[in-house]
């Protein structure tokens, strides 16, 4: 079923809501996506400074899939990015 998510709090709820219905406890579903209890922790509750990296690690140990919905007239510039790969970070340009 699709969710939209628009706070950290909403997609922590959601996130909690799966592993429960799951019948995981946190420290073990925190462990299998390698990271930290209290990490896991934080998410649930809608920390807005997790890092999303291991969010991501988090959603799919759940089995839970991520996607964005962009304006259309944005996709040939994400594919034109796809293509070249990402930026390795701190060099790339910060305009347009």
């Amino acid at each position: 079923m699709k969710l939209p998510i628009h706070t950290v709090s909403e997609l922590g709820m959601a996130i909690r809501a799966v592993r429960k219905e799951q019948g995981l406890r946190q420290d073990d579903t925190a462990g299998s996506a390698g990271v930290g209890h209290v990490f896991l922790r934080d998410v649930e509750r809608g920390k807005e400074t997790v890092q999303l990296g291991l969010v991501l690690k988090v959603l799919d140990e759940l089995g839970i899939r991520l996607s964005i919905d962009i304006p259309s007239d944005a996709m040939s510039r994400f594919k034109e990015l796809h293509e070249k790969g990402p930026t390795p970070a701190g060099r790339g340009k910060t305009s347009p």
